[in-house]
């Protein structure tokens, strides 16, 4: 009995990790999209949780999107990735912007409450339809910028997934204290989502400093 019981928490961990992955792919092009840091010419009109999205049809950058997702894949299923955050930084590789997306062990992990995953999809709907209107609410970054993805762990955690074939293929790097450190900053919150499936929140991060200059 205990095998079964295990075997479904597994199955369970493994579904919310593939959503979670799938969701961030998908809203780092949107947020690529959102704030212009490519022409809008390489991107194409899709859609995702019956929302229309904008995805990258260069393959560099979704090559990079997807080695990333699948070299984070260890410590989504294990619930070790306490941050993934999209930085945005200026032409000094300072930060000027980040996209932060704070994730949590559901309380339950329970597919019981949404067997269908309507509530779920309803919730990560409302993420992405607050991404495509942030540009709105959000000062104008300054030209030639860059972009990359951090993420908060443990060192264990971190120890652990380098040992993986995924995370081998691609490399990560401990991130230098100028591309983290944004200084004088405001948060602006998004959206969250709190249930039996996915505990996360998303939150901008700006540089205030800019808004003086």
């Amino acid at each position: 009995m205990n095998t079964g019981r295990n075997s479904t928490n597994l199955d369970v961990t493994q579904v919310t990790s593939d959503i979670l992955s799938e969701f961030l792919e998908v809203a780092f092009h949107s947020i690529l999209y959102t704030r212009e840091l490519y022409p809008a010419g390489i991107f194409e009109r899709r859609k995702k949780y019956n929302v229309p999205i904008q995805m990258s049809t260069h393959p560099d950058v979704n090559q990079y999107i997807i080695a990333t997702i699948q070299s984070l894949k260890p410590l989504l299923d294990k619930h070790t990735a306490d941050r993934v955050c999209m930085t945005i930084l200026d032409g000094s590789s300072r930060p000027t912007e980040k996209f932060v997306f704070e994730i949590a062990s559901a309380t339950a992990c329970d597919f019981s409450e949404d067997m269908y995953l309507v509530r779920l999809e309803d919730a990560l709907r409302a993420f992405l339809l607050k991404l495509n209107i942030c540009d709105a609410i959000l000062t104008t970054n300054p030209q030639e910028c860059s972009w990359c993805i951090q993420v908060h762990t443990t060192e264990i955690a971190y120890a652990d997934m380098k040992q993986t074939p995924k995370a081998q293929e691609f490399t990560w790097v401990e991130a230098e204290r100028e591309q983290t450190y944004m200084g004088e900053s405001s948060m602006l919150p998004l959206k969250s989502v709190d249930n039996a499936v996915v505990k996360m929140q998303l939150y901008v991060e700006e540089n205030t400093s800019r808004k003086k200059t």
